[in-house]
């Protein structure tokens, strides 16, 4: 507690540093036409470009702004006042295809709509809206699932069907985003945190089920990044919410950048896979994560989502998660470390011409070892959990050489239809709990390779 109110604190001091602007420049004067339908890219990238030289203020006349990718420079605050939007351009091309890590793997991929790529001392904000337009690019997904899935290609379609994120900061410092903004209907990834530090999310608003539901668009992504705040976000999305990730397998391996020094507080999940998720992209591990004041609603499966596979290496330890409200949400903690195989374990078909595939096929096809592939999470501590409506209090699986190693859970206070099971862990520690069951069942504790005692007890993608 004590080293993430430090942390907490030393990161607010920054962001008062950044208030303070010489001139706020209007992308009308630079050409922007703000009338939903001309390509403003280029007009509001000359007020970017033109603001940087001074460190002022980018802003916008109430309209709406089409545009492909923007990229902050050092310096500026990038205000989209109420009243404003700016929407993402429909065609691919307007989104230069550029180094990045996607779904854990170094590769080329399409710019976000909105980039901060090694930059310095930056703020977005504003109580206007940066839409996406989503609809176009998760029809592109799922048409491309359909034809790939018989193919036994389902873990190559988040990687082919190449959609962009709706904010990147990448190997950047001291950003600041926030202050009212909404985000919505991403393509994919909403805000990626990507080989960064010192960043501070605070009030922002997430809604991506306008529309339809999109795949993968999860809300706020930290990968491989530290000292990160996020705090008043308000959640609404088909896929992760609140995520933690450190790269996927060989790749993320050979990276090898933990996320560590993070908090997540103070937040409401509407729908989406957890309130607090760490994984499935685990190679780098991650350390000294606190997340506390959350609360998650019915739309959201999960309260705590650990999940991993046996490919994808990595450790968790120092996890501190505490003061959770789950309101119908069905299983409040979750650990999975075989997590959605179809995804996580890739091989080539037969009859795949290997000469004329995408290189990124063999670097997700590469086989890892089982002594550097089997994640390992200790040191983890839930508390102060309250839960109603769920159906299964707790559902933990891992490995039996790769135990769930010193957890603690106390103080959890969980009114569920059944109790659940505890699989493949050493030195767990539960005390102070209160789990309330329909069917009068006890959380079981299984030794490893043991069968839980009746069916429906042993839980998760295994």
């Amino acid at each position: 507690m004590r080293t993430a109110a430090k942390f907490t604190l030393a990161v607010i001091t920054f962001t008062a540093t950044l208030v303070v602007q010489a001139k706020t420049l209007d992308a009308k004067n630079y050409g922007a036409k703000g009338d939903g339908t001309t390509l403003d890219t280029a007009a509001i990238q000359k007020s970017i470009d033109a603001a940087a030289k001074s460190g002022d203020t980018v802003t916008f006349s109430p309209g709406t702004y089409l545009t492909g990718s923007l990229f902050l420079k050092s310096g500026i605050t990038f205000e989209v006042p109420e009243g404003v939007t700016l929407i993402g351009s429909q065609h691919l091309a307007d989104y230069p295809l550029l180094p990045t890590r996607i779904a854990g793997i170094e590769m080329t991929w399409p710019a976000a709509l909105i980039n901060t790529r090694d930059q310095h001392d930056v703020t977005i904000t504003g109580k206007g809206t940066i839409d996406g337009d989503g609809p176009i690019w998760w029809k592109s997904y799922w048409d491309l699932r359909a034809t790939y899935e018989p193919k036994g290609l389902r873990w190559a379609s988040d990687y082919d069907a190449k959609r962009p994120r709706l904010m990147l900061l990448q190997n950047s410092t001291k950003i600041h985003l926030g202050g009212g903004i909404t985000l919505k209907r991403s393509g994919f990834w909403t805000v990626q945190v990507l080989y960064s530090h010192a960043i501070v999310i605070d009030g922002v608003t997430i809604r991506n089920n306008e529309g339809g539901k999109g795949p993968s668009t999860d809300g706020i992504d930290i990968d491989s990044s530290h000292d990160v705040l996020v705090a008043h976000a308000d959640i609404d999305v088909n896929d992760d919410a609140l995520c933690l990730k450190a790269g996927r397998d060989s790749d993320g391996l050979r990276v090898n950048r933990p996320t560590y020094n993070i908090v997540l507080r103070d937040s409401i999940i509407r729908h989406g896979a957890a309130a607090v998720t760490i994984g499935s992209e685990t190679s780098g591990g991650f350390r000294n994560i606190e997340a506390y004041n959350i609360t998650a609603l019915a739309g959201v499966p999960s309260g705590v989502l650990f999940k991993s596979a046996h490919t994808r290496g990595g450790f968790a330890e120092n996890i501190r998660i505490h003061d959770l409200t789950l309101e119908g949400v069905a299983i409040p903690i979750h650990v999975t470390m075989n997590w959605n195989p179809s995804y996580s374990y890739a091989t080539i078909p037969a009859g795949v011409d290997r000469a004329t595939m995408p290189s990124y096929w063999t670097t997700l096809t590469t086989v890892v070892p089982d002594d550097k592939g089997l994640p390992h999470f200790r040191d983890v501590h839930i508390w102060n959990i309250k839960a109603t409506g769920a159906k299964t209090a707790i559902q933990v699986a891992a490995y039996p050489n790769a135990t769930l190693d010193n957890f603690r859970l106390d103080h959890l206070d969980i009114e569920t239809r059944t109790a659940g099971t505890i699989a493949d862990a050493k030195d767990w520690k539960l005390s102070d709990n209160t789990i309330t069951t329909a069917d009068g069942s006890k959380v079981q504790i299984l030794k490893p390779g043991e069968a839980p005692a009746k069916e429906g007890t042993a839980f998760g993608d295994r």
